[in-house]
């Protein structure tokens, strides 16, 4: 099924991200040190990994990233991500991301795929936002398990928004809003059409389209 990913590939990720992590994180490809991206790991070490556009585990239901991607930010977003690492880890929690960076035309494809800005933003001449490597999507893990956000990572429904209360628990509201808070603190700021989905500095602002491999 869409969005929902088998309870033992979740458990791999999340046993495996503290020993890979360890490991030195390699050079980013020249193309992304020139448009100022850094692997998220140098950032938050402990950061666990689940680019969902790199498996078939995504809306689309095909792997949109090549074997090997990476969750590039840009440095801008470094200051804000540790902090609200640093702010959860204090709390028993982990950040786990599902998207950063994403190609030009992977956007293209997502909106292909599902023609609805509401949900999907549409391409255009300039990049913003995840085109930008300027928003991360993310989730929290806790005791080797993700935490319960009431829906999955895409889930195109109004449970997904950042403050939905219909049909969203008490305890997944709260479970969002630590995550808000967090990242808050980090200087990033929800989207409002999904709890997951969060813009850092100048994340709106259009910029030359990067050409810059996720490898």
């Amino acid at each position: 099924m869409r969005g929902l990913l088998a309870a033992s590939a979740l458990a791999a990720v999340l046993a495996l991200a503290p020993a890979v992590n360890a490991a030195p994180v390699p050079p980013v490809s020249p193309q992304a040190q020139a448009a100022g991206l850094v692997d998220v790991r140098t950032v938050v070490p402990d950061a666990v990994i689940d680019l969902r556009y790199a498996t078939a585990n995504n809306f689309v239901g095909v792997p949109l990233y090549p074997p090997g991607a990476r969750c590039l930010v840009h440095e801008s977003l470094a200051p804000g991500l540790s902090t609200a690492a640093a702010q959860l880890r204090s709390r028993g929690y982990t950040l786990v991301f599902w998207d950063c960076y994403r190609p030009h035309e992977v956007q293209v494809r997502m909106f292909t795929a599902v023609p609805e800005p509401a949900w999907v933003a549409k391409p255009s001449d300039y990049a913003r936002s995840h085109e930008a490597a300027r928003s991360v999507d993310v989730t929290l893990a806790a005791g080797g398990r993700l935490v319960d956000m009431g829906t999955d990572f895409d889930d195109f429904s109004p449970r997904a928004t950042a403050f939905a209360t219909e049909g969203v628990s008490a305890a997944q509201q709260a479970n969002r809003a630590v995550l808000r808070t967090a990242m808050a603190a980090g200087g990033l700021a929800v989207y409002s059409g999904e709890w997951w989905h969060f813009d850092g500095p100048g994340a709106g602002t259009p910029r030359p389209i990067l050409d810059v491999p996720v490898t």
